[in-house]
């Protein structure tokens, strides 16, 4: 039997990927590998995946709007946000599904034009909720069982980007 780290999920059919407006994910676990450092000054350190970076600013230039949802603040998180220009950078909200609902309908989306990526207990109902729901790897049990889509990718290592070109090539 194939591990739950090589089990592949049924393919999404190219219209639900082509619906995709709005492109919303957890960061710790899902834009990084889910390890923070903190150091003894209380600092704290990220790491972001550049591949990753890319296939935002990719979506991004092709009119898909991204947002980030995390339930602890992170002033790396805020850091990487501004680099890349993601306009909706929400932290500190643990209930995930009522942060994405919020967001999609202030912006106007129905749930089959949203796709959500996280990794954890805490991101399922999103997961359930969005048109697409996609995860990487090394997520949680119940996270692996909700999505509809799996990376083949690591977390933090183009898991992400795997995604946004799901997105945009079938927006082509």
């Amino acid at each position: 039997m194939p591990s739950r780290t090589t089990r592949r999920k049924a393919k999404i059919a190219t219209p639900a990927w082509a619906s995709i407006r709005l492109f919303a994910m957890d960061v710790d676990g899902i834009l990084t590998d889910g390890t923070v450092t903190i150091r003894s000054d209380g600092t704290e350190a990220k790491t972001f995946s550049i591949l990753d970076g890319m296939g935002l600013v990719r979506c991004r230039d092709a009119g898909i709007v991204l947002a980030w949802i995390s339930g602890r603040a992170s002033p790396a998180t805020e850091i990487r946000a501004a680099e890349l220009k993601i306009p909706h950078v929400i932290q500190g909200r643990t209930d995930k599904l009522a942060a994405l609902r919020e967001l999609a309908g202030r912006l106007g989306f129905a749930a089959g034009q949203v796709c959500y990526m996280g990794d954890d207990d805490i991101d399922v109902p999103a997961l359930q909720w969005a048109g697409i729901g996609a995860t990487a790897p090394s997520a949680m049990p119940a996270a692996l069982a909700a999505a509809g889509y799996l990376a083949s990718r690591p977390a933090g290592r183009g898991a992400v980007r795997e995604v946004c070109e799901q997105i945009l090539r079938a927006s082509r």
